[in-house]
């Protein structure tokens, strides 16, 4: 499969409060700019991936998509694995097309939570939960506890990640939050969801992203000019709710990266950008050791010293990612290494040859990976 398939085209619309707009408009928007960016016209398209809206939930939500847009896909479906759908929307197209449903694939992704509504955002559980009603913060908070705990890991460790996300937002012409931060500035705000800070979290975002995925030869056929090998991929869950799980500093994301390296024969070492799910900063730290690059434990010295920042030896989240591009989980990421690979980013990170991206839902309940290359 390594290099077998591509990403031909990348769209998005802004980010922020997009007041009356609907989902299907806002997913419309950023197709049309994802087939304007791979230079084909929209009647090549033959399968359309789409993961569902988070704060508005419908039946058919595929096939009202492939209404709006004018199609009539041979495969049309709605993904729901959370944060990790989106790629999982890739790997699933490239599985798709490689057993011949289909040639040309929309991967999409929009949602209104900001402008809409955000009543999914704190689900209950059932009534065989531990916890009636409990959030997705105070699920991270737990997680974010618990690895103080094992590990003693300080403050200023997820200050960093907060730091070096704003960094990078501050330099992103498209992101929703331009405002850099400083360490102290971090330390001074209070507890949200204790011990989580406002800078902990991601942002809440209206708007969309999409992506076009093709084989490499279907490329050629199309005189694509600026495809993306798509290098390795990997998913695996978690599943277990919180409450439940037998270790709470270390997940799935593991496996997922161990087979999208393995598919890429790739270690990450070979890695030059990398494009982490920070939905909360503890992700980061965990996906950083759960990912092989820096062993469990030992995320806070890698982050304080800079490393993660452009200019540093791997320079994550370099639009901003969730903590300051767009709270719009998953596949904003992969547009950003996209266009890293391309030597197209606005905090161009030179000599990119490889470049990673991770996505994780619910409470890192769900990860996939994905690796590119020239």
């Amino acid at each position: 499969m390594r290099g077998k398939f591509v990403i031909a085209g990348v769209g998005h619309t802004a980010f922020g409060t997009l007041p009356g707009r609907s989902t299907v408009s806002l997913n419309v928007e950023a197709c049309r700019r994802a087939l304007e960016d791979a230079g084909i016209e929209k009647q090549a398209v033959d399968g359309v991936f789409v993961k569902t809206p988070t704060s508005a939930r419908e039946i058919l939500y595929g096939q009202t998509l492939s209404e709006a847009l004018g199609l009539q896909p041979r495969i049309g479906i709605a993904l729901d694995q959370g944060g990790a759908a989106n790629m999982s929307g890739v790997a699933f197209a490239c599985l798709a097309i490689e057993a011949g449903m289909c040639e040309v694939a929309l991967v999409c992704y929009a949602d209104n939570p900001r402008s809409g509504s955000r009543a999914t955002y704190a689900r209950p559980r059932g009534d065989d939960a531990a916890f009636g009603w409990f959030s997705t913060a105070a699920g991270y908070a737990m997680i974010h506890r618990r690895h103080v705990a094992e590990h003693g890991t300080p403050e200023a460790a997820f200050g960093a990640v907060a730091v070096a996300a704003r960094r990078h937002g501050a330099a992103n012409p498209h992101a929703q939050l331009r405002k850099p931060l400083t360490l102290d500035g971090y330390l001074a705000t209070p507890p949200l969801v204790a011990p989580l800070r406002r800078d902990d979290c991601a942002l809440i975002s209206d708007g969309a992203a999409a992506l076009v995925v093709m084989s490499a030869r279907r490329a050629r056929e199309l005189g694509v000019k600026a495809a993306v090998p798509i290098l390795g991929m990997g998913q695996a869950h978690t599943s277990w709710e919180v409450t439940q799980r037998p270790c709470l500093t270390s997940t799935r994301a593991k496996d997922a990266a161990r087979d999208a390296f393995a598919m890429a024969g790739l270690a990450p070492a070979d890695i030059q950008v990398a494009q982490i799910y920070d939905c909360f900063t503890i992700t980061v730290l965990m996906t950083l050791e759960d990912y092989g690059f820096c062993p469990p434990g030992q995320a806070e010295g890698f982050v304080r010293e800079g490393r993660i920042e452009h200019g540093g030896d791997l320079p994550i989240n370099t639009a901003g990612g969730l903590l300051s591009e767009t709270g719009m989980p998953g596949l904003q990421l992969v547009i950003e290494a996209v266009r890293q690979v391309r030597g197209t980013a606005t905090l161009q990170v030179p000599g990119v040859r490889h470049a990673l991206v991770s996505n994780q839902g619910g409470t890192m309940h769900t990860h996939a990976t994905l690796i590119l290359g020239g």
